[in-house]
């Protein structure tokens, strides 16, 4: 009987966020294919609304390039316009909102969406904003480190003269390798720890911390998947940034509820 209690014991002495954390399934190609085309359908439903997150972002891009040229930071625009999907997954919270709510067939306007997105300044997503503005703002540090210790004889007087000396300059090689190579090491982070997470905090009562490693777990389940739907990601926003970031009015949003049909199918549902 003692061996027994003594056996029981450790369940019963395990923290709330231990007995929080949700179980992950592994993720298949096939869940991806079928994770795009419900959030294509979840554009085609309310494409204004689902437009105007991807404005909003497109806009916020436009004006970062355009103050980084009033400011006379030229070596900033490309470290800005690789760096900026990084935000991604933060800007799309409302998307994610609008994917629960057509998933449970609940009618929704503007003022619902936006009002839910505002209330979240109360919960735990906020701490999501400051890890992922945090991983930027390393990023763009990282950038300004290299530039200094690689090109640290270059003047940019113009955004032309920068886009020479990077891609047209031994030295601008060896920065572009090395900035390419902690770029990737960051997104790769931040993704791990974000691709989940966010609409994790948004669809239950939970700490970042355990939304943080709940993500990790679903990458570390199924890495050759995400890999890949990070890359799609990845790829995706880069592309839609070629057009003066006008095509992120299209692809951000859809890119945003298939994250959260992605997240549905690899976390599963709360018990109760």
């Amino acid at each position: 009987m003692a061996s027994e209690t003594a056996g029981s014991t450790p369940p019963e002495n395990l923290t709330p966020q231990q007995r929080d954390m949700p179980q992950v399934n592994k993720i298949t190609t096939d869940d991806i294919r079928a994770s795009l085309k419900a959030g294509f359908s979840d554009f085609l439903a309310r494409p204004v609304l689902s437009g105007f997150f991807g404005l909003f972002y497109a806009v916020f891009g436009i004006l970062l390039v355009w103050a980084l040229i009033w400011l006379g930071q030229i070596w900033m625009i490309i470290p800005a316009i690789v760096g900026f999907p990084l935000v991604a997954p933060f800007a799309a919270a409302g998307l994610y909102e609008m994917s629960r709510r057509l998933q449970k067939g609940e009618s929704f306007g503007w003022a619902e969406i936006l009002s839910v997105m505002a209330n979240q300044r109360k919960r735990e997503l906020g701490w999501m904003a400051f890890v992922t503005l945090f991983i930027f703002w390393v990023w763009i540090y990282q950038v300004r480190l290299w530039l200094a210790i690689i090109l640290q004889n270059a003047s940019f007087s113009d955004f032309d003269g920068f886009l020479n000396t990077v891609f047209f300059t031994p030295q601008g090689w060896i920065f572009l390798a090395v900035g390419t190579c902690v770029g990737a090491f960051l997104s790769a982070v931040l993704f791990s720890v974000t691709v989940v997470a966010m609409p994790l905090l948004l669809d239950r009562d939970t700490n970042f911390i355990s939304a943080m490693l709940t993500s990790l777990r679903v990458v570390s389940e199924s890495p050759a998947v995400m890999l890949g739907w990070a890359a799609i990601i990845s790829v995706t926003i880069l592309l839609s940034l070629v057009p003066a970031f006008l095509g992120l009015i299209f692809t951000l949003p859809i890119l945003g509820h298939t994250t959260w049909h992605l997240y549905q199918r690899a976390v599963a549902p709360a018990e109760g």
